[in-house]
C-alpha cells in the first residue's frame, strides 16, 4: 500500500497483540516506515527481552487473552520506564480506551488498524519521548476554545471524556441519538480535536470529566 504520511521519526516499536496475524501486519507496515520492531505475543515475553536503546514506543492491546493490557500498562508506569504507549482496542471497549488515555496512554486506535493513523500515533510518540510536542495547545488556548462551547456541547463533551458512548449519552441527557452526534461533531470542531483521543487529552487539561457517571470496566 502507498501512504501519503509525512516521513517520520525513525524508532524502535514494541508491540504487545496475542495475534500473531496482527502481529505480523504491523511489523511490515512499521518496518515500510523505517521503524525497528519487536513484536511480543504476551507482556511476559516483552518484561524478559532486552530494552531497545534510544527512542522507542509500544502498541499495546487492552485484551491479551487472560492479561488486562490496562493494568500492564499500570505496571509500566508504576515502574518508571517512560516508554510511550498506543492503545489498541476493538470498538466495544472504548471506555477502556479511555480509562488507559487517563493512566498517561499517547494515543488509542480502534481496530480494525488504519495505516495513517497508526503511524501518525508512533510519530505522537517519538515526539513526546524527544520532548518535541510544541504544537500542543497551551493551558489558556484549550480554555479559550472551551469558552465557545454551548451549555449543551460541554455537558456532552464531558460525559464523553468520562467515556460514555454516543447512545449512553443519549441516554444520560435524554436526547435523540441524531442531536448528540451533531452536538459531538461541534465539540470536536470548536475544540480542535481531530480524534477522540485529542479530546480525552483536552478534557483531563480542563477537568471536565464528569465525575458522577462511570463506564470503566475493571477487567479485561
Amino acid at each position: 500500500m502507498t501512504h501519503d504520511t509525512p516521513p517520520q521519526p525513525a524508532g524502535h516499536v514494541i508491540v504487545i497483540d496475542d495475534d500473531a496475524g496482527i502481529r505480523a501486519s504491523l511489523d511490515s507496515l512499521l518496518r515500510s516506515a523505517g521503524h525497528t520492531v519487536t513484536a511480543h505475543a504476551d507482556p511476559q515475553e516483552f518484561l524478559r527481552a532486552a530494552r531497545p536503546a534510544g527512542p522507542c514506543c509500544l502498541i499495546l492491546d487492552v485484551r491479551l487473552g487472560t492479561v488486562d493490557g490496562l493494568a500492564f500498562q499500570a505496571t509500566l508506569t508504576e515502574a518508571g520506564l517512560g516508554i510511550p504507549v498506543i492503545i489498541m482496542t476493538g470498538h466495544g471497549d472504548i471506555p477502556m480506551a479511555v480509562r488507559g488515555m487517563r493512566a498517561g496512554a499517547i494515543d488509542f486506535l480502534a481496530k480494525p488498524l488504519d495505516d495513517e493513523a497508526l503511524l501518525a500515533a508512533v510519530s505522537r510518540a517519538f515526539a513526546h519521548w524527544s520532548g518535541t510536542q510544541g504544537d500542543n495547545p497551551c493551558p489558556a488556548d484549550i480554555r479559550q476554545r472551551y469558552d465557545t462551547l454551548s451549555d449543551r456541547e460541554r455537558q456532552v463533551m464531558a460525559l464523553v471524556v468520562a467515556g460514555l458512548m454516543n447512545k449512553q449519552i443519549a441516554g444520560h441527557l435524554s436526547l435523540s441519538l441524531p442531536a448528540i452526534k451533531l452536538h459531538r461533531a461541534h465539540v470536536m470542531q470548536k475544540m480542535g480535536a481531530r480524534s477522540l483521543a485529542d479530546l480525552v487529552r483536552l478534557g483531563e487539561v480542563l477537568s471536565v470529566r464528569d465525575q458522577s457517571v462511570s463506564r470503566y470496566p475493571t477487567s479485561a
